[in-house]
C-alpha cells in the first residue's frame, strides 16, 4: 500500500514538473516569436500593443520648470503602460528624486481613450497616437516633501494631498499642472514597436509637454518591455 501511494506521488511531481516546464517553454517561444515580429499596418500595431509594458530601468527626461522660471529640470521616472482590446489605456508614471529609484515622489495615473492617428515618418511601421485622459486622472504623493509641494496653492474643493493616498482630480482645476476646470487632458504622441520593444516619442530638449497637436514628437523615447 504504501509503495503504491509512493508511486502515485512520485508520478504527481513528475507530471507536474513536466507541465511547469511545457508551460515555461511555450512562454519562451511566445517570447521570442513576438520579438521578431515587427508589426507595420495599423491594424498590425493595435493588436501587437496589446497587455503590459514597463520601464526597462529608471528614465531621464527633460521637463520644464511648473514655476515658469523657464529652467529645464531633470526628472527621473519609470512608466507602466496597458492597451486594451477596446482602444482604451491606463498609464502609471512614478517619479523619483534620484537617479537609481531609491526614492519615490510622486505616482499619476491616466485613464482613458486611445485615438489612432496615421503613420509617422520617423520609421516604417510608427503611427500617431493620442491618449484622451477621459477616464481618469489620478496623483498619489509618496513622499512627505511630495505632499507638500502639491498642496500649496491647492485650488477650493480639493482636499488636501496625505501620503500614499491616490486622489483622483479628473475634470478639476489644478493650475500646478496647467489643467482648468473641466478640461479633458489629451497627449499626442506616437508608437512603434522594433525588436519586441515599445517606443513612444522623446521629450523634446525644453521640456515642452504633447499638450496640442503641434507639439507632438518627432523622434523615439527609451523603450519599455513587455510584461508577461
Amino acid at each position: 500500500m504504501k509503495k503504491t501511494i509512493l508511486l502515485v506521488a512520485l508520478t504527481l511531481i513528475v507530471s507536474g514538473t513536466q507541465s511547469l516546464k511545457s508551460q515555461k517553454m511555450k512562454s519562451v517561444r511566445e517570447q521570442a516569436k513576438h520579438r521578431v515580429t515587427h508589426p507595420k499596418t495599423l491594424d498590425e500595431v493595435k493588436q501587437y500593443a496589446l497587455g503590459e509594458w514597463k520601464s526597462i530601468a529608471i528614465e531621464l527626461r527633460p521637463t520644464e520648470d511648473r514655476a515658469g522660471s523657464g529652467k529645464i529640470q531633470p526628472t527621473y521616472l519609470k512608466r507602466n503602460f496597458s492597451y486594451q482590446d477596446n482602444d482604451t489605456f491606463v498609464g502609471t508614471i512614478t517619479m523619483f528624486a534620484d537617479n537609481y529609484g531609491q526614492m519615490p515622489l510622486l505616482e499619476f495615473e491616466f485613464r482613458g481613450d486611445l485615438n489612432w492617428g496615421k503613420e509617422h515618418p520617423i520609421a516604417e511601421g510608427a503611427w500617431t497616437i493620442d491618449y484622451v485622459l477621459n477616464q481618469g486622472l489620478a496623483v498619489t504623493p509618496l513622499h512627505e516633501q511630495a505632499a507638500k509641494m502639491l498642496n500649496t496653492g491647492l485650488p477650493e474643493g480639493i482636499a488636501p494631498f496625505e501620503v500614499g493616498v491616490k486622489k483622483d482630480i479628473l475634470g478639476k482645476a489644478f493650475p500646478m499642472f496647467n489643467i482648468a476646470e473641466g478640461q479633458i487632458v489629451s497627449d499626442y504622441d506616437l508608437i512603434y514597436f522594433k525588436n519586441g520593444l515599445l517606443f513612444m516619442g522623446a521629450k523634446h530638449v525644453d521640456g515642452t509637454p504633447f499638450d496640442q497637436p503641434e507639439r507632438r514628437p518627432h523622434q523615439l523615447q527609451i523603450p519599455l518591455e513587455k510584461v508577461y
